[in-house]
């Protein structure tokens, strides 16, 4: 089942340096020669958000999506992704241009 995602990328695992992260081995067999895109779900949240996040004690939740596409560190996409086996750990099926 597909879902869209809106994240903020925190880091980014190219393909060519896959082998020299501590990957999750169902994670580097997922990847394969893809991106391994670290994110913050919902985006950069404001100043605001991160209070009330804070306040309610509710932690501001970070995924993983295996994609096709580079993205810069800080950057904001929305994809289509598809959960995985792995907790936390999305496929993107299509990304905004």
């Amino acid at each position: 089942m597909t879902e869209t995602l809106r994240a903020e990328v925190v880091h980014v695992v190219p393909p060519d340096e896959l082998d020299d992260v501590d990957l999750q081995p169902e994670l580097r067999d997922l990847a394969d020669d893809r991106y391994v895109v670290v994110c913050r779900k919902g985006g950069s949240p404001s100043w605001v958000e991160r209070l009330v996040a804070f306040l309610r004690r509710r932690p501001i939740e970070a995924v993983t999506v295996v994609t096709d596409r580079d993205y810069a560190e800080g950057a904001e996409f929305t994809a289509t992704v598809e959960a995985t086996d792995i907790a936390g750990v999305y496929e993107a099926v299509a990304t905004d241009a």
